[in-house]
């Protein structure tokens, strides 16, 4: 492309690298094993983190009320955000071909508080935090944990408490199409991995919608430090 640096052309090369190597011996099929797509939408606005928010009507399915101490499929609830493994993971769903917004607040104790920026909302304190949880309606998952481990996207279903299988999503029922960086995910959608960067999209019923693509802001790549949040 016009104008790309040759340094950011050895990370772009780096990247790729290095996802070829985290999806080496994942069940991974290429697109084309789908026939034709419904090409992916335009991107929405972007929201307070600097990432597209869905085009969506409404919500897939509220956030489930979490509690300080709880524990959900592995998951906990504490008081403050765990930093000391964080990364970040895009998520995006739709519905008959239809988007369908991720809540903020999804593994959030209430009452939760947060800020109306120009952007859309953002949750910036509640009475704890789950190691997975959302802030705004972008789809960005946070993994926020005290040890570094592999999350899935099943654990993340179950903190904002609804179901997830090759025939589910939340409240949605039919057939699930779901997509693993751009490529046709064929084990259980639930085993899904949470790694850095991990953009995942799951598509119920038909039409079948092609994964759409952002572009993490530099924000929300782990060389780089986010701001923590508080606890109330």
């Amino acid at each position: 492309m016009r104008g790309i640096s040759s340094a950011a052309a050895a990370i772009a090369l780096a990247s790729a690298c290095a996802l070829g190597a985290a999806a080496a011996g994942l069940p991974l099929a290429p697109l084309s094993s789908l026939g034709k797509l419904t090409p992916a939408p335009s991107p929405g606005s972007l929201g307070p983190e600097d990432v597209p928010v869905p085009n969506a009507k409404s919500l897939l399915a509220a956030a489930q009320k979490v509690t300080l101490g709880e524990t959900i499929d592995g998951v906990s609830c504490q008081r403050v955000e765990k930093v000391a493994y964080h990364i970040h993971v895009h998520l995006t769903i739709f519905v008959d071909g239809q988007a369908r917004a991720i809540p903020y607040g999804i593994g959030i104790g209430p009452p939760i508080e947060g800020v109306n920026t120009s952007a859309g909302p953002f949750v910036t304190v509640g009475k704890c935090f789950m190691w997975l949880h959302t802030h705004a309606y972008d789809g960005i998952i946070h993994v926020e944990s005290p040890n570094r481990r592999t999350y899935t996207l099943g654990q993340f279903f179950a903190v904002w408490g609804q179901p997830l299988s090759a025939t589910r999503v939340g409240p949605a029922k039919g057939k699930v199409t779901t997509f693993y960086d751009g490529k046709v995910w064929t084990g259980n959608p639930g085993d899904i991995p949470l790694t850095s960067a991990t953009q995942i999209q799951l598509d119920v019923g038909t039409p079948i919608v092609a994964p759409e693509h952002i572009v993490f802001p530099k924000g929300l790549l782990p060389a780089s430090s986010t701001p923590t949040t508080t606890s109330k």
